[in-house]
């Protein structure tokens, strides 16, 4: 018998290599090339990709007809405003997530929402069994629910199954389980994944059916398979959240249709996932009284502003402190402390610092600097800052406190919640002439030295 020829694949660009390397010579990437089975077959893969790929004549931008995408809603206004206002006719989207967070049951109760609004859904499930499926339904509280479900894995039957049937929305449970009889590779290896991908995305764009595919992640937190399957799709989502908090968030990392970082907030309750309204209560400690070390900030999460409390605590450390966040860039913290240090004067060089984001969301945006530097300086001096205090703003490292976009969103949020006093930077205060935003009084600063004699003067 002929030994099996392999090689190797990189994870992240999909590149090959006759022998194993550390480096992958494409994208050099690190430790990125795992082995595989060469395919044998005439013309290779290239020979079934040109049977999916069409002709079409050359035509100049300005000739072709530009309209607005329609979209069908699930029934589930928070994946709703994740997805853009709903899913698309011929979208694909990928959301992935740690096991046991959520991902089967949300979609579940989509396809559910969809069929009960008269539309043609199919749950194709390769993990679990048709009787397992509807034992989640009832636990649901779904009851007599319509919901198509094909317990299969085989990618020709799958395909099949969706022109013959035509559903609108078809979701299928997981991607690494499917595999090809054209591959002879195991399911979920690089090529599989890859090459089935392809053709159900194929079949979405040819056919009309939105397909949302379930991916696994990696212990990283990476959705596992090629990283070309991310751009395969129109849409990524992610799960993310603590699997002992009650508490989910979807967040949007590609989107075609929407907004890009737009998240959706989830409670996980007996009878499934159930959308949060006001998700800035998730992010806010209740203190009887205000505290030292704790900023409210307004942040922005795609199109949504949404508060979220910042908590400092700064303790006597030994000869070397330590620099912790939770929710935050620790590296960013250690810049912010430097420019707290050379340009306010607050020093923290023997001292531990630990700064946390409320309920577990992870910020991204630079204008959480300003409310981070006040938390800080709150918790160093043991002073808490007044009652309905927020703040936002870049501070760069010359010391001086730059814009945030969408500024005016931000402050109309945070009054429309009660808060009456904001820090901010002078390019966001309501300019001359414009509507005031009642109840709030905006202090506008151009550098952290007046954001902190504001405070002082507050106490």
């Amino acid at each position: 018998m002929a030994k099996e020829k392999t090689t190797y694949t990189c994870t992240e660009c999909g590149g090959t290599s006759p022998r194993w390397l550390g480096k992958c010579p494409h994208c050099e990437a690190w430790n990125t090339l795992i082995e595989s089975v060469v395919e044998q077959g005439a013309g290779g893969r290239n020979n079934r990709f040109a049977s999916l790929a069409k002709t079409n004549a050359v035509t100049a931008l300005a000739d072709i007809e530009a309209s607005e995408v329609e979209r069908t809603p699930t029934a589930i206004d928070e994946l709703d405003r994740v997805l853009g206002g709903g899913i698309v006719e011929g979208g694909v989207v990928l959301i992935g997530g740690d096991p046991g967070i959520g991902k089967s049951t949300l979609l579940l109760q989509a396809l559910d929402g969809l069929q009960r609004a008269g539309i043609p859904t199919l749950y194709v499930t390769g993990e679990e069994s048709g009787a397992q499926v509807a034992l989640r339904s009832r636990r649901l509280g779904l009851d007599n629910s319509r919901v198509n479900v094909l317990a299969e894995i085989q990618l020709e039957k799958i395909l099949a199954t969706i022109a013959s049937t035509q559903p609108a929305v078809a979701v299928i449970d997981s991607i690494q389980t499917v595999y090809s009889d054209q591959l002879s590779s195991a399911p979920g290896s690089v090529a599989q994944v890859r090459e089935c991908a392809a053709h159900l995305t194929r079949a979405a764009k040819a056919g009309g059916t939105s397909i949302i595919l379930v991916g696994h992640v990696t212990k990283e937190g990476a959705l596992a398979g090629p990283r070309v399957l991310e751009h395969m799709v129109d849409t990524v989502l992610y799960f993310e959240g603590d699997t002992h908090s009650s508490f989910r968030l979807v967040r949007a990392v590609k989107n075609r249709f929407g907004a890009v970082n737009e998240i959706g907030v989830f409670a996980m309750t007996e009878k499934g996932l159930k959308g949060v309204a006001n998700p800035s209560a998730i992010f806010l400690s209740q203190h009887s009284e205000p505290v030292p070390g704790s900023c409210v900030l307004v942040t922005l999460e795609g199109t949504r502003p949404m508060l979220v409390e910042i908590q400092a605590l700064v303790d006597s450390g030994g000869p070397s402190p330590r620099r912790l966040s939770v929710g935050l860039d620790r590296d960013r913290l250690a810049m912010l402390l430097a420019v707290l240090h050379r340009h306010a004067g607050v020093a923290c060089m023997d001292q531990d610092v630990f700064v946390n984001a409320v309920g577990g969301v992870r910020i991204n945006e630079p204008a959480a600097d300003l409310a981070v530097m006040l938390a800080i300086t709150s918790s160093l001096r043991g002073k808490p800052l007044p009652r309905g205090f927020i703040a936002f703003g870049e501070v760069g490292l010359a010391g001086e406190v730059r814009p945030a976009p969408r500024g005016q969103e931000r402050l109309r949020e945070a009054a429309k919640l009660g808060f009456s006093v904001a820090v901010v930077p002078k390019a966001n205060a309501p300019k001359k002439g414009s509507r005031e935003i009642e109840g709030l009084t905006i202090h506008a600063v151009e550098r952290i030295e007046e954001a902190m004699e504001v405070v002082r003067s507050l106490h």
